[in-house]
């Protein structure tokens, strides 16, 4: 008889399941559950990654540098674009599907003797406590930790011993489970910080500031701030950005990111800022420049195709950013956008954006896949009170897709945004054409 779960598939599926059988649980219940599996990689030095827009590419940034300096780090993200596999990387290594299986037989069979009863993880909790399994496993020397939703109240947060913890950019996402506005969003992500933890944060937000301030004072966190004048001499190149970044130690140092998204360079000051504070001797400026530069992390402003790129910004704040990178790029032809996005996003501002930005020559629209899509005629109808640009509607990407490759001229930019959701399903459509 074959063992349950045998396959990488099978334990997937399990997982895609849970929402359906799960309610959320209370932290109590979590931190219970992950004691109750031994504190997995609770000894790791924890590097803790809160924040609206930006904390995947701050996770990157933070690993490369770590890899560069020889040191041994797992990384835990959401979501993943593809393969849940994404969402843990060791060494810089996605993991493998036996890795995965056996970190989920760990979990699972600690949920079916957990004495507490009616508990199981919730889709995001069992996923972390796999991540945990899997950089105990390997005896990790950093874990780095993305929150899936919020700061105080994730799942993530059950860890204490943390080395430095980072709040990336704030703004208005979730907001029925964060708060209505920036204060509100701001103090749940605070939640992460410790006393006596270092937190990183951007100060060009005066209610947000406020905020993280009087959060770490009543914490007993100690601020480190990145003021807008720690970063100048930005140079925008055809595909890397060089820009000067004040270190506490060096006074300004040059950095390149290797893409095209003006974003990426707060991110990158961002982990450069923390890595400082680790005060670890391997880490220094040069493997930090070098780490930096090498590192990537798909999906933002990511080239996928010549001239075709896609971007994961899918609430206002990171829609302002895509069209900000989008307006310094160097166009002679014509610009397309393909948009979609989710029912639970705030579409209708999108919307507004995207058409007056004065960017684009045609947009284009198509409905994603699965329960949280919005109907393309949702999509179609947020866009229909703006004129001066040609708008088509397509049913499905693949028809969508090809059809703008086939309609694409020399000098036209293509650009995929809206929906991590969107970037998975172009990413998983690419690789299978390339097996047509």
């Amino acid at each position: 008889m074959k063992e349950a779960f045998d396959t990488y598939g099978a334990a997937e599926d399990y997982i895609n399941a849970t929402p359906k059988f799960t309610k959320k649980n209370s932290t109590e219940d979590t931190a219970r559950f992950w004691e109750y599996l031994g504190y997995p990689a609770r000894d790791g030095r924890i590097l803790h990654i809160a924040g609206t827009n930006g904390k995947g590419s701050v996770c990157a940034y933070l690993c490369s540098v770590l890899r560069r300096a020889g040191i041994s780090c797992g990384m835990f993200t959401s979501p993943h674009l593809v393969t849940m596999r994404e969402r843990f990387v060791i060494d810089g290594e996605m993991v493998s599907e036996e890795d995965f299986l056996y970190a989920f037989r760990v979990v699972l069979e600690s949920v079916k003797s957990f004495p507490t009863e009616n508990y199981h993880p919730s889709f995001f909790e069992f996923l972390f406590f796999m991540g945990m399994v899997l950089f105990e496993k390997y005896r990790v020397e950093y874990v780095v930790l993305e929150t899936g939703l919020g700061g105080r109240l994730d799942a993530t947060n059950v860890t204490d011993e943390k080395k430095v913890c980072i709040l990336t950019s704030i703004g208005y996402d979730h907001m029925e489970y964060l708060g209505e506005t920036l204060g509100l969003i701001a103090g749940e992500k605070a939640g992460i910080m410790r006393r006596g933890v270092p937190v990183v944060y951007p100060d060009r937000q005066e209610e947000v500031t406020r905020v993280i301030e009087e959060y770490a004072k009543k914490t007993g966190a100690e601020t480190f701030p990145l003021e807008k004048t720690a970063i100048k001499e930005i140079k925008i190149k055809n595909k890397t950005i060089d820009f000067s970044l004040h270190l506490h130690y060096y006074d300004y140092i040059g950095f390149t990111v290797s893409t095209s998204a003006l974003y990426q360079v707060e991110n990158a000051s961002l982990a450069v800022r923390a890595l400082e504070l680790l005060r670890d001797r391997r880490i220094t400026v040069p493997v930090m420049q070098d780490g930096i530069r090498e590192a990537f992390w798909e999906g933002r402003m990511e080239e996928v195709l010549p001239s075709v790129y896609v971007d994961g910004a899918h609430n206002v704040d990171g829609i302002r950013a895509f069209l900000e990178t989008v307006k310094r790029h160097f166009c002679t032809g014509r610009r397309i956008l393909l948009y979609s996005t989710v029912q639970d996003k705030q579409y209708r501002e999108v919307s507004a954006l995207l058409s007056q930005a004065g960017l684009f020559d045609e947009i284009c629209l198509v409905p994603l896949q699965g329960e949280r899509a919005l109907a393309l005629s949702e999509l179609t109808d947020s866009f229909r009170q703006y004129t001066g640009f040609d708008r088509k509607a397509y049913d499905t990407l693949e028809t969508a897709f090809r059809t703008l490759l086939s309609h694409k001229n020399d000098g036209d930019e293509v650009y995929i945004a809206g929906s991590l959701y969107l970037v998975g399903e172009v990413k998983a459509l690419l690789r299978s054409l390339e097996h047509d």
